[in-house]
């Protein structure tokens, strides 16, 4: 649906207190977040969100875009006024609280499925179907690649090489060094599998610093 309210064009810089929370959908988990600011409170599903464990986090939040976004929800309509973070530092993390776990909704949207222009699903819908590999030519004088996709991880993924499947996803990230910063502009549903395929590497994220990096102990084996 279209906004009901004018947002705002210049960006500014606040204090506040940003409650991340991880929901289940049909997609896998997801996050959203609620940003507790002195000028107000304010929804935010912006897609570097994805990144950060469920918590309360402290820190400077620069807002580029204040809006409101209206959508189904249930057998009615939900509007909220949502934020969109140009960048943020944060300084602390705590544990939600019970009463900051309730005040999100049961009927959280995916935002991939916003992205996507897909309604919410019901229990009985079908998944979504998995993104087609890229196939780069054998032929070095032709190009298939796709335009905006990195030609070396296409074909090293047509090479089905021990690394093809890791170089695709992470493009010109790859090889990883001991610490990554992921891209949060690419899409939604390539950033969620960067971020899946990082842990069971054996990275994790320092919020701070907003990068992952290998654990010691990954690093020895």
């Amino acid at each position: 649906m279209e906004s009901t309210a004018d947002p705002w064009l210049s960006a500014i810089t606040v204090p506040g207190k940003l409650a991340v929370r991880k929901i289940h959908g049909r997609n896998g988990p997801f996050n959203v977040g609620n940003l507790v600011t002195p000028i107000g409170k304010f929804a935010v599903k912006d897609a570097t969100l994805e990144q950060y464990p469920e918590g309360k986090y402290d820190g400077e939040f620069v807002i580029s875009y204040i809006d409101a976004k209206a959508y189904p929800s249930g057998s009615g309509i939900r509007i909220e006024v949502r934020a969109m973070l140009d960048s943020m530092t944060l300084s602390g993390i705590d544990k939600l609280s019970r009463a900051e776990a309730r005040a999100f909704s049961n009927q959280e949207v995916d935002p991939l499925d916003e992205e996507l222009g897909t309604q919410p699903a019901t229990p009985a819908a079908t998944p979504l179907p998995e993104p087609v590999p890229i196939q780069a030519s054998k032929d070095p004088l032709i190009d298939t690649t796709p335009f905006g996709v990195d030609t070396p991880s296409a074909a090293v993924a047509a090479s089905g090489g021990p690394d093809s499947d890791d170089a695709a996803l992470f493009g010109l990230l790859w090889p990883l060094s001991e610490s990554v910063k992921l891209d949060s502009t690419i899409d939604r549903r390539t950033l969620r599998a960067q971020i899946a395929r990082l842990g069971e590497l054996g990275y994790a994220l320092d919020f701070k610093s907003q990068q992952w990096s290998q654990q010691p102990d990954q690093q020895a084996a």
